[in-house]
Parts: C-alpha cells; structure tokens; sequence
C-alpha cells in the first residue's frame, strides 16, 4: 500500500540482533507505581505517516494519561519510506526502541519471525480475539502466537466518471473481463479509459487473485513463488491485456496519485482518465474544489454523484474480486521497557471507543464489532464488501526485502511492456524463492 523505500536485507535477524522468537521480558521503569500498581513510565508511539488524524493522537494521549496517572505517552510520526528502516535501527535498542507501533500489514512478517515484538497471545482475547481481522491476525502470528495485529483496514475499489461513461453508453460492469473491455472502449486519444502505473503491482495483483492464482505458496517453513502457475499466468496476462490498451500512464509508474487523473483539469479541461482503482480514503482527494472551515481548497469527496461514482472491481464469474487489502498492524516492540503500560494503550486502541472513532474518520476499525461506525453509504458498503473478499501478500520471512528491492516493480514493469509473460513468471520465481526464504 503506502510503503516505498524499504531496507532490502531488512529482514535478516542479524542486522535486528533479535533471537528467533520473542522476548517475554517484563522490566518496567522504577519511577513509582500508577493505576493499578503498574510501574510508572513514559513510552512512545511510532505512527506511520499522517493517517491517524490529529482528534484520534489527542483522544490516545489523554485517554492514557488519564487512565495511567503518572506516565506519560508521546507520538511520533514516522514518514512510510522511512520506517522499516528506522525500525531495524530502534527495536534492538532497548534505551531507544518506541514502546508500541504501527507497521504496514506487508511487513510484519519481517519483524515478528525475528523476535522483534512482543507476544500479545496473552491479552489477545481480551483486545478483541476473533472478532479481529483474521487476515491481518495472521500475518502478525508465529507459531500460534499473535505479535502484530490489525490497526485499521482499508480496501480498494474503483472510482470513476460516471457522466462520461453515461454519455458513452457504457454500464457498471459486472465481470472482470467485462471492466477490462469497458476500459479499453473509454481509452481515446489522451484520455485513458483506466490509469493505471505499469509498475503499480499493488493494485495488478487484484487480477491475479480473481483468477485463483497466488503470488507463492508455503510447505511447512518453506515459501515458494508460484508465478508460473496456470491461474496466476492467466491474471497477469488479463492484467496485461489491461495497462497495455486502457491506461496511457508510463510503464515506470508505481506510487501514483490516481484521483488527479479522474478529476477535472485546470480551467475545466477533461480528465485525463475516465477510472483509477484506490483505497476508499483516496475520496477525499476526489471531487470540485471547495473551501473548508479553515479557508483551505479541498476536494469535496465525490459530492456530484452524476459526475463521480465508485463500484467494486468485479470478479471473473461475477461478485467482487478479491483484491490486494491495504492498512497497518501494530505490535509492541520486544525490547520495550515498559510492555505493562504499552499494552494498557493497545486496549485503549482497541476499546470500543477508539475502534468507532477509527470508523468515524474513515478507517476501517480492526473489529469487526464496530465496522457500521463506517456508516451505511455506497463508500462504506462498498469498503467492507471489498475488504471481506480481500487478499494479503505472502506471510514470508523476506517478504520485506523483496519490497526493498522492487522486485514485483521491475516484473511488472516488464509485463506492462509487452513482455512474455511465462518466460518472465519463470525468471522471477527462480529469483523471487530464495528471497521469500530470506536468502
């Protein structure tokens, strides 16, 4: 999702100076006692870029203090592209390691098959057990035992001008192939019919998935790249047939701002796509511009809905696609010095309280209890339709590092090129297995 430049060896357990599972350390600091006879401290939260908005830190500061008299949080925000980097230089420090924090779903295998947080098994129940999203549970979870677990959902959908495909005839569709074909017949001149970046295989994936393929399959502790399997072959030459006639976007593209590209033009001038597909919150970037209570231009998030609207990437067969989830996981680092007081601000987090302002800010809540704070229009029903059909990338150890080295940029790329797509499948399966494993 919003992950960029990520240490390519990070997920080596020599360079986190972590043993092979977690610590159960409970050292706490001496500064007296609080609520309920827990050590007293300060601790810190990483949170990862500018999602959490301001009302939601200011609720976690106070409400902590409130509730643990005496000690104190502080919240730092870390920018994506740095942060797994950060990470591998804070956790292993116990003077410097942030006490809880938030972590791409993408890459907490890395950190949770080191030893690098730790064991929330004990409380798991208690922070909401299987009332969590199961799919971000497990990418956080060794062994049985859960070390990272969801902070907030979101899932992708598509976002399109509804005038200009009413004005060409073109209806909502209700297959994959027919979403590829109503693209390709809306694509004129400059004007794509879908953008999509040919480097963009967060969201190409999505057409892997709906054909039933998998980017790679596990037996028992090893991880094997399955391009080169028929069904996921059959995605990505879809996929291909796709970005190749409907999207006048450059190959080398990957971390675009799509919705510029489906809103009007300076002076009025056409869009410059008639689709994009993105995580629901990208709304806001979507619409007229207008003045908010601070006096700031805003996009008004889709108001004209003769001119904006959104659906589901539909399935092969019909339904929705299971298309590739995006959000955060959040997990307490090992090598923290005050675990009591960090999982006091996890139940905070994942109090009814907080979960529904997650909800209420646009944030899918981790527990599923509390997912109508969403709301009941088109953009929550549609979110948590997606969500609930969503896929996650392999839970594998170096997973992280083929991130870091842009390995499914460059494949991509080359598929989005023209390139033959079995004999890249079979050159990047040699390359990409190794790597799973983290060799």
């Amino acid at each position: 999702m919003k992950y960029k430049k990520i240490a390519a060896m990070v997920a080596a357990a020599s360079m986190l100076g972590l043993s092979a599972c977690s610590s159960d350390d409970s050292g706490t600091t001496d500064e007296g006692t609080g609520n309920g006879g827990t050590a007293t401290g300060d601790i810190t939260l990483w949170l990862a870029g500018s999602d959490t908005p301001q009302e939601l830190r200011d609720y976690l500061v106070t409400t902590f203090e409130d509730e643990n008299p005496g000690s104190t949080l502080t919240i730092e925000e870390q920018a994506w592209g740095d942060l797994i980097t950060k990470l591998t230089t804070a956790l292993p420090d116990e003077q410097n390691t942030p006490d809880v924090v938030e972590i791409g779903n993408t890459q907490a295998p890395t950190f949770t098959t080191v030893g690098a947080f730790r064991d929330l098994s004990p409380i798991y129940e208690e922070l909401g057990g299987e009332d969590l999203l199961q799919s971000f549970v497990d990418v956080g979870t060794v062994e049985g035992a859960q070390y990272a677990l969801p902070y907030y959902f979101g899932s992708r959908y598509v976002f399109y001008r509804a005038d200009i495909w009413d004005a060409a005839g073109v209806e909502v569709p209700t297959t994959l192939a027919d979403f590829n074909e109503a693209a390709k017949e809306l694509t004129e001149g400059n004007q794509s019919g879908f953008a999509m970046g040919g480097q963009d295989w967060r969201n190409g994936i999505s057409w892997v998935f709906a054909n039933g393929g998998e980017l790679a399959t596990v037996d028992g502790a090893e991880w094997t790249s399955t391009l080169s399997d028929p069904a996921t072959i059959e995605g990505l030459e879809m996929w291909q047939d796709l970005v190749m006639n409907a999207s006048n976007l450059p190959t080398t593209e990957r971390d675009v701002a799509y919705w510029d590209f489906i809103n009007d033009g300076t002076d009025g001038a056409a869009p410059e796509a008639t689709s994009m597909m993105a995580p629901g919150w990208a709304r806001w970037s979507i619409g007229d511009i207008t003045t908010n209570d601070d006096g700031e231009e805003v996009r008004d998030g889709m108001a004209d809905e003769s001119t904006y609207d959104i659906f589901a990437l539909p399935g092969v067969d019909g339904g929705v696609a299971p298309v590739f989830a995006g959000g955060s996981n959040i997990a307490i680092s090992a090598k923290s010095q005050n675990p009591e007081l960090s999982e006091n601000l996890l139940k905070i987090i994942f109090s009814q309280e907080y979960q529904t302002m997650l909800g209420e800010n646009g944030l899918g809540p981790a527990n599923s209890q509390y997912v109508d704070s969403l709301g009941d229009d088109k953009f929550a029903t549609t979110m948590i339709e997606t969500a609930e059909s969503s896929k996650l990338t392999p839970a594998a150890p170096g997973w992280a590092a083929i991130e870091g080295a842009f390995v499914y940029e460059e494949l991509f790329q080359k598929i989005a090129d023209g390139g033959d797509v079995t004999a890249l499948a079979e050159e990047y399966d040699a390359k990409l297995t190794p790597m799973l494993n983290g060799n």
